[in-house]
């Protein structure tokens, strides 16, 4: 059993291959994979894979975990799809490391940081009233507006075009300006904006012309065809700063988006819906949502 723990091995990626990941996280996955390989770290070994993760700083350790348990899911999967009873013994201690395996490498959440996992809506009002008018401002209006306003991924951001931007018609026949969005898995949403937003997009538009909507500007302000995932990185973190949070992140601004829709009532199953998850349990555990055991749905209906 122990060649079923080890198959863990630079060419065995397609538990990473196979999931639904964006293409910028599946390769973060697979270069740590590779790189514990080269370092010569046996991920079977316990104790061995425990000390090289901790060598290594929060987020290379966090992509690691993810990467190894990933991989770990696909391998279980086989063991107990060929488990017989002659064999049964040996699968379950194989099993037994398998799980050690997934929980040799710790990722420790810092006290604080929990706090800023999202704005709140007058931290919005602030961070996008810090942007100005000029070129830069407008093109970073735009950016935190779209992850605020629209709940987009990074990827998925600076892989939008103008061409994204359609309007559809209400129930009441009013338009409604929408965005279509390509995610994760290649599956496609339609996200309704806010007319502030639509409008900015409009006035965007005839600045830049078309194409890429997240656009890099060079040191004369000109601008580029397109902007760069690190960038709007760089970009959410530095107006962090100026609102006073040390460490925003592009996914807090889409987190934003989920928890102000949630708290102004919206729909859990609409919120998860905008957000492309897979399931309502996604968003719900994205929202750090527990389960209300004081008053349920259940407490309402009326049995005779």
């Amino acid at each position: 059993m122990q060649t079923a723990l080890t198959t863990t091995s630079p060419l065995d990626l397609s538990a990473i291959d196979r999931a639904n990941l964006q293409p910028s996280t599946r390769a973060k996955y697979k270069r740590e994979i590779e790189v514990m390989h080269a370092a010569g770290v046996n991920p079977a070994n316990y104790d061995a894979l425990q000390a090289y993760a901790d060598s290594l700083k929060s987020s290379r350790k966090q992509f690691l975990k993810s990467a190894l348990r990933l991989m770990v899911q696909g391998i279980e999967q086989t063991m107990k799809a060929n488990a017989t009873p002659q064999n049964l013994q040996q699968t379950q201690a194989a099993l037994l490391r398998l799980d050690a395996m997934k929980n040799a490498v710790q990722v420790k959440k810092h006290k604080g940081t929990k706090a800023h996992t999202w704005l709140s809506q007058k931290q919005v009002v602030h961070i996008t009233s810090l942007c100005g008018d000029t070129l830069e401002g407008k093109r970073d209006w735009i950016v935190l507006g779209l992850l605020l306003g629209a709940g987009l991924r990074r990827d998925e951001l600076v892989n939008l075009t103008f061409d994204a931007v359609k309007q559809q018609p209400t129930k009441s026949g009013k338009l409604r300006t929408v965005i279509e969005v390509t995610g994760k898995g290649d599956k496609s949403r339609v996200i309704p904006i806010q007319d502030k937003l639509a409008d900015r997009l409009k006035e965007w538009r005839e600045i830049v012309g078309g194409g890429k909507i997240a656009r890099s500007l060079g040191r004369k302000q000109e601008l580029g065809e397109s902007m760069s995932a690190v960038a709007v990185f760089h970009l959410v973190n530095k107006y962090g700063k100026r609102i006073g949070i040390d460490e925003l992140a592009p996914h807090d601004l889409r987190r934003t988006f989920a928890q102000l829709g949630y708290e102004a009532g919206i729909p859990l199953t609409q919120i998860s819906t905008l957000l492309g998850h897979s399931s309502v349990k996604t968003t719900q555990t994205y929202l750090n949502l527990a389960l209300d055991l004081e008053s349920t749905a259940s407490d309402f209906i009326n049995l005779a």
